[in-house]
């Protein structure tokens, strides 16, 4: 598979990376053979976090056989203080069986107090700093659901790479964010590029972020043949036709403006409601075992039953999202899912 400069990194990575998340899902075994599979077809970017439950310590399984400077890894840090980030950047090293990570991640900035927490005396940024000195991180680099945010940090100069949501249909990223990324010589990961699993065409999915050359689509990988349907677009470098551009504006009608971009501008909720993570709970569904999607959006689910429908989120959802009624519905789509 062809391979492209990861901006300022240097690093020659493969134009489609392979997303840790689904991996919870199998077996150790099957997971090797997933991520094994993945590097045979010419990727050699593997993408995973602290927070994906057994997600790193497959992947390092997977990797035992390859030569550490064949591979590149990435892996995220939910941590706001200096303490805990040092504690979770030693455990992912741990699990992955490596020394060093290749672009380590503060995991989800999208909250002006996660980021305040982040960039505080004693804030992870510290811990951040001093392990890229040790070399235990060659680049430093966030995630985020805001672009605001986002835009903000990457414009402070202090990380190599950003990953955001991008896809054909969350493609805000597209207007500011790929063209700042490029402009400051910053790798962009396309978080989600088949939408966290609501889209379920690959073809034009990748076909979309094709026409996108600076950036990394990172898809979640669960399966063998998912991985090579997706290399195989990408190794043809299909392009878009006029019949995928009309689906497209199809699709986008059809989704219309009720699904939750995760911005969290609703926030925050008096009754102190997760809203994001409530109205995108199919995503982890899709993506996640059962179980473990139930516990994952459990406690979120529970907030929402206390809903007092005072509509003050509405005012300040920016996509004019009728929050309590889709409140309502999820709460009630997991009800169903948890009696199943």
């Amino acid at each position: 598979m062809e391979k492209v400069r990861f901006g300022k990194t240097g690093l020659m990575v493969s134009k489609v990376a392979f997303g840790g998340i689904p991996i919870m899902r199998v077996s150790k075994e099957e997971a090797v053979r997933v991520v094994r599979e993945a590097i045979k077809l010419g990727i050699n970017f593997i993408d995973t976090a602290h927070g994906y439950a057994d997600s790193e310590e497959k992947i390092g399984e997977a990797l035992k056989i390859y030569k550490r400077e064949d591979i590149i890894i990435a892996s995220k840090s939910p941590a706001n203080d200096k303490k805990s980030f040092n504690e979770q950047l030693d455990l992912s090293l741990k699990r992955l069986g490596t020394d060093y990570i290749d672009i380590y991640q503060f995991h989800g900035i999208s909250s002006a107090a996660k980021r305040d927490a982040i960039f505080a005396p004693t804030g992870a940024m510290e811990g951040m700093e001093a392990a890229v000195k040790a070399g235990k991180i060659r680049f430093p680099a966030f995630s985020s659901h805001s672009l605001p945010i986002a835009m903000e940090i990457m414009k402070s100069g202090r990380f190599a790479v950003v990953q955001l949501p991008f896809n054909y249909i969350d493609k805000a990223a597209a207007d500011e964010a790929i063209p700042l990324a490029k402009k400051l010589d910053m790798g962009f990961i396309a978080m989600k590029p088949m939408g966290g699993g609501l889209l379920d065409n690959a073809v034009l999915s990748f076909r979309y972020l094709l026409s996108f050359d600076s950036i990394v689509p990172d898809p979640g990988i669960e399966k063998i043949e998912e991985i090579r349907e997706i290399a195989g677009i990408v190794e043809r470098n299909e392009q878009l036709t006029a019949a995928d551009i009309k689906e497209i504006e199809k699709l986008r009608t059809e989704f219309g403006p009720s699904w939750c971009h995760r911005c969290d501008y609703c926030q925050p909720c008096t009754q102190g409601i997760r809203i994001s993570s409530v109205l995108s709970m199919k995503s982890a569904f899709k993506r996640m075992p059962m179980s473990r999607a139930l516990e994952f959006v459990g406690s979120a689910v529970e907030s929402a039953r206390t809903c007092t429908e005072c509509r003050e989120c509405v005012k300040r959802c920016p996509y004019d999202l009728d929050i309590p009624v889709l409140l309502k519905e999820r709460v009630a789509y997991y009800d169903s899912l948890e009696k199943k």
